[in-house]
């Protein structure tokens, strides 16, 4: 049996063994993905036993994402320039890869959601500068985006953020956010604002192009009041459900040998599910 799991502290929450395990039962392979939860002072350990508990590897999650890049053998250079990992290949001889998948994740769920979606054809607005918002940077640069707006309520991070990545990308005070819209083809909320349990978020659409497609990488709820925003003045909206789907398909791939396809029966699935939280 091919075994893999997710590692975090806290773990429970999370609804990546409902996603891999409907993968596992949709190709009928031998496997198992399961909860690992692990405490910070721990994860070294955590990971260097993977292979000898007979693991293929794992997912990372809060707060393991970052600190694993001081453990792994060998870091892809999404990650390195991210500066997370949020997927480990436990090789048999013990080596350890670290790989990130979330720009990916976030490319492909525009991409299938939007097929004519370009990051070339215009300014996009990114709000947040986490690391999420790290992994979308990455992605609309590799993909041509010619200025990226980044709106963040601590200049000091998002200096950071801009300073790592490099690019055309443009610092915006959280105070103009609203403004930031003008002109812009793409905005992306890569903070937990509109997330179930926290503040909401206070942004004007009233200067944003009534084409630019707008996506929220929230995914509880589904509908955020940002979405529903976007909709109701006639924006093209994309959910971040999407993005959960899609990062998780490359580590299945090299876990279990098998590119697995984000279908509306999936969706539906995880949806469902996260309904239900």
């Amino acid at each position: 049996m091919k075994r893999a799991g997710v590692m975090g502290w806290p773990v429970e929450h999370s609804r990546s063994p409902l996603l891999h395990g409907f993968w596992l039962k949709e190709h009928r392979i031998d496997g198992a993905y399961v909860l690992l939860p692990v405490r910070p002072e721990e994860l070294a350990a955590a990971l260097r036993g993977l292979a000898a508990r007979g693991f293929a590897g794992c997912n990372l999650t809060i707060p393991h994402k970052a600190p694993a890049l001081a453990i792994v053998d060998q870091v892809d250079a999404t990650a390195a320039r991210i500066g997370a990992v949020n997927t480990v290949i436990a090789r048999p001889d013990g080596m350890l890869e670290g790989r990130n998948t979330d720009a990916f994740g976030f490319r492909e769920n525009l991409r299938a959601a939007q097929p004519g979606w370009r990051a070339g054809a215009g300014p996009a607005v990114v709000l947040g500068a986490g690391g999420a918002a790290r992994a979308v940077v990455a992605a609309l640069l590799d993909d041509g985006a010619p200025e990226i707006r980044l709106v963040n309520r601590s200049r000091d991070r998002a200096a950071a953020l801009a300073a790592a990545l490099g690019g055309p990308i443009e610092l915006v005070d959280w105070a103009r956010r609203a403004a930031a819209l003008a002109g812009a083809a793409l905005l992306v909320n890569t903070t937990s604002l509109g997330m179930t349990g926290q503040p909401p978020l206070d942004l004007a659409l009233d200067a944003l192009p009534q084409a630019a497609l707008v996506n929220d990488i929230v995914y509880v709820p589904l509908e955020t009041p940002l979405l529903r925003a976007a909709r109701g003045r006639g924006n093209p909206a994309v959910d971040g459900l999407g993005m959960l789907l899609h990062q998780a398909r490359p580590a299945f791939a090299a876990w279990f040998g098998v590119t697995p396809e984000v279908t509306p029966a999936l969706r539906q699935a995880m949806a469902a599910s996260l309904a239900s939280r």
